[in-house]
């Protein structure tokens, strides 16, 4: 792996995640019982959070920006595991998700060496 793969599939799956999910929830397969702009406003704005971060190439936002696709991941699980009607658009979440994490993980890794920075513990003197 390297950096611009790393990079490329981190922001693949990024902006493919934000596209996905808005494209889900209004036109794909709305919720019958809530609002199409309640669901956008509930899935959408965690996603914006790291974006100048990511578009900068900040290892540090990519680092931490995988804690945010835990919703993901799991609401993608469980309707694997349970809404055989969603069950492909819950394939796709998980694999954009699962895109973004792993490009993220080792483009905050190498990019991170690169720079020289760390987070090792300190040497006790």
């Amino acid at each position: 792996m390297n950096i611009k793969l790393a990079r490329l599939l981190a922001l693949t799956g990024y902006l493919g995640l934000i596209i996905w999910v808005a494209l889900w929830h209004s036109l794909l397969s709305p919720h019958p019982d809530l609002g199409v702009g309640f669901m956008l406003v509930m899935w959408l704005p965690w996603l914006f959070i790291p974006m100048k971060g990511m578009i900068k190439g900040n290892p540090y936002t990519h680092a931490w920006a995988v804690y945010l696709l835990m919703p993901y991941f799991l609401h993608s699980a469980t309707l694997l595991w349970v809404d055989e009607g969603e069950r492909w658009l819950a394939l796709v979440e998980l694999l954009l998700a699962s895109t973004m994490f792993i490009g993220n993980t080792y483009y905050a890794k190498l990019r991170g060496r690169e720079l020289g920075l760390s987070i090792r513990k300190k040497k006790k003197t």
